[in-house]
């Protein structure tokens, strides 16, 4: 039995060596590598012509809809029926939608009122906390010019009406009985100091009565000297909060020709007098100081020659008091051209 064993073993190890079975391998074998040889083969083949035409590769255009089409995906999209969507949302969509704006925008308008609190908080409504406006005062002029030229012949009242009209106007807040009622009669010769004072208590205002203009009150001639050839101006400083002009010395006035002969302006005249006096400053501003009213002052050109082109400048002097320059003619000073005829 046991012979029979190993010869069934040997006849095996035979029939696996048989020179057959390792033809049949190769073959296998060979005929893998031709099929990766054919694959790499139609990789680096050229493209046929018909892979070439790109216009079969190109998105076909939709058909053109149709009114009745368009009206209907319109409802669609406005209200689907099927699913329940509004504009392509559901309820839910649309409830947590609302909610995120609106704990978003309440959010944002907290924060923009908490900030605007601390803001008024942190400042003063009765003086500035930064203050970068230049500190010597401008000068403003009346009547009002819109071409800074004072042009009439005294013989027409059409030319110069409007010029009277103006000065009325401005004149109002200074009439006696406006001042005798609203404010108090000063005479020291030094600033009106009332810091001591709460800051929310309303400030005592000097008065400064029309009738001190004299000949330029309109009182007596209503038409402030045009009629006559000798027109009136009235100058005032630009009042600036808490600000002492002059150092402790009144603030002088004068007016010259800037161009041409100094002798064609002729005799200047002032009312009250050529002086912004100390005891209408400082100034405590609109909230504290309600009835103050700025010191004015008149000047009468009672000389004037006729036809003749006249530069005017009429300018502040005093300590600390800026009035030549370059880049703003109102500060410290104001410019004019007189031109007046018969």
């Amino acid at each position: 039995m046991e012979p029979t064993s190993a010869a069934g073993g040997a006849g095996e190890e035979q029939l696996d060596n048989q020179p057959g079975n390792s033809s049949q391998k190769g073959a296998h074998k060979h005929g893998h590598e031709l099929e990766e040889e054919q694959e790499e083969l139609a990789e680096h083949q050229p493209l046929e012509q018909e892979d070439l035409n790109f216009e079969k590769w190109k998105r076909k255009p939709l058909p053109k809809r149709t009114l009745y089409q368009t009206i209907a995906s319109v409802k669609t999209y406005l209200w689907n029926a099927e699913t329940k969507e509004f504009m392509g949302r559901t309820g839910k969509s649309w409830s947590l939608i609302l909610l995120f704006y609106s704990v978003l925008y309440l959010f944002l308008a907290a924060m923009f009122g908490g900030c605007m609190c601390c803001l008024m908080w942190s400042i003063s409504p009765y003086h500035p906390t930064f203050n970068d406006r230049v500190m010597p005062p401008g000068m403003t002029m009346a009547p009002h010019l819109d071409a800074h030229e004072i042009v009439f012949n005294a013989s027409d009242r059409k030319s110069w009406k409007k010029y009277a009209r103006s000065m009325d106007e401005y004149l109002k807040p200074y009439n006696d009985g406006v001042q005798e009622r609203k404010n108090i009669h000063c005479s020291q010769e030094k600033y009106f100091m009332q810091d001591h004072l709460e800051e929310t208590l309303e400030r005592k205002a000097c008065q400064f009565k029309r009738s001190w203009l004299g000949e330029c009150s309109g009182l007596q001639d209503p038409h402030y000297g045009y009629s006559l050839g000798k027109p009136c101006v009235f100058l005032r400083m630009n009042r600036i909060l808490g600000y002492l002009p002059g150092q402790g010395k009144a603030i002088n006035v004068t007016c010259g020709v800037k161009k041409g002969n100094p002798e064609a302006l002729g005799e200047v005249e002032f009312f009250p007098k050529s002086l912004f006096d100390l005891k209408y400053y400082p100034y405590y501003g609109k909230l504290r100081h309600v009835n103050y009213s700025a010191p004015v002052v008149a000047v009468r050109f009672a000389g004037v020659q006729y036809d003749a082109h006249i530069y005017v400048k009429c300018k502040l002097n005093g300590k600390g008091i800026i009035n030549d320059s370059p880049t703003d003619r109102y500060l410290g000073a104001v410019s004019f051209t007189l031109d007046i005829g018969a």
